[in-house]
Order: C-alpha cells, then structure tokens, then sequence
C-alpha cells in the first residue's frame, strides 16, 4: 500500500466539526480529504462515533490515514482495537483527551462518558503505524498520561510544545504544522513497508 496514494480521514472529537478547528481548514487544504460526519443524536455515544467511522471509511477505495484530534483519538482506538485487520495505515493523533481524568467545567462528566461507552481507554498496540502529538499545557491531559497512551499504543510520541489542546480556545484556527506531522507520518509508514518487503 502506497501511503501517497491514501485518503484522508478527519476524525473530530465530541465537539464535532468547528469551522475554525485545524481540522476544518486541514480538510479545506486536502480536497481529496473524507471527513467523519456530526452525530445528530447523543454526541456521548460512542458506539455510534466508532460506527461512523466506519461506515467512511467503508466507503473509501484503497488505504486510509486517519487525522483524529482529542476524543476523535479515542473514537480512533476503540475503532482500531475492533477491527485489528483493515485498510487503514496510519494514524496522526493529535492532544488525545484523558478522559479517565477529571476534565474541565463544561466537558463531560466521566459518569457521563463511562455511560457511553468510552471507559476504558484501550491500551492494546495499534495495527498500524502511529504517531501521537502531545501538548505541554493541555489542560484534557498531562503529558505524562499522553506518553503513556503513545507507548501502550505503539505510537511515536512528539511535543508539540505549549499549544493548549489545540482547539480554537486554545487559538487553533489554522495549525500549520498538521502537513508536516501527516508528512513526517507519511515518512514512517513507507520506512514500516520497506522494512516489511
């Protein structure tokens, strides 16, 4: 499989598609781009965010990329430990969310996630190549607990720097360094299929 000739997949997290957030103008930049739709019912299901995921890319020719950010992470892994056997063979994984942990006012409860399915955060290694992007100052997650995420899911963790949760709140709006991360991810996978010829 030719990492140049995959397909894009967004994978938003709870707040879905912001027209502002990275991944929009990511998706803006990269017409050929699949994007996972909003759920219209409950947004906490996460049976149903792993389902539209995979109806996308079910309905895409040839490998996937998967581009996820914060709970778009989570929906990614969960979606990953089901289906250990597939087209995709990447994955970038922006500021994934610690959803075990207390989060700020205004995010959900962890009764309310562990009601929806979340709980636990899968730790099992990635069936494809990984590459996770910490924040030093994310206020969804230390970089402790996001390293270890990385190392139980066999994923290439990179410091982002101080760069919030890399949401609009945070000032993103537009993140230039998402082409660089899917490059040097794109780098990593064809050197993974070298190695594997």
């Amino acid at each position: 499989m030719n990492s140049l000739d995959s397909t894009v997949v967004i994978v938003p997290g709870l707040r879905d598609h912001d027209p502002d957030h990275w991944q929009s103008h990511l998706a803006r930049d990269l017409p050929s781009a699949a994007i996972v739709p909003p759920l219209t019912a409950d947004k906490l299901d996460r049976a149903a965010r792993v389902a539209a995921l995979d109806a996308v890319l079910a309905g895409i020719d040839g490998p996937s990329i998967l581009v996820a950010h914060s709970a778009g992470v989570l929906t990614a892994v969960h979606w990953a430990a089901a289906n250990p056997a597939s087209s995709v063979i990447g994955a970038l994984l922006v500021t994934p969310a610690d959803i075990e942990s207390p989060l700020p006012t205004g995010y959900p409860l962890h009764s309310e996630l562990d009601a929806g399915g979340w709980l636990p955060i899968p730790r099992t290694t990635l069936p494809f190549t990984s590459i996770v992007v910490a924040s030093q100052s994310d206020p969804l997650a230390s970089m402790r607990r996001v390293a270890g995420m990385a190392e139980n899911w066999g994923a290439h963790l990179l410091d982002a720097g101080d760069v919030g949760h890399l949401n609009p709140a945070a000032g993103y709006g537009p993140w230039p360094p998402a082409l660089g991360y899917l490059a040097m991810l794109r780098a990593d996978i064809a050197a993974t299929e070298a190695l594997v010829r």
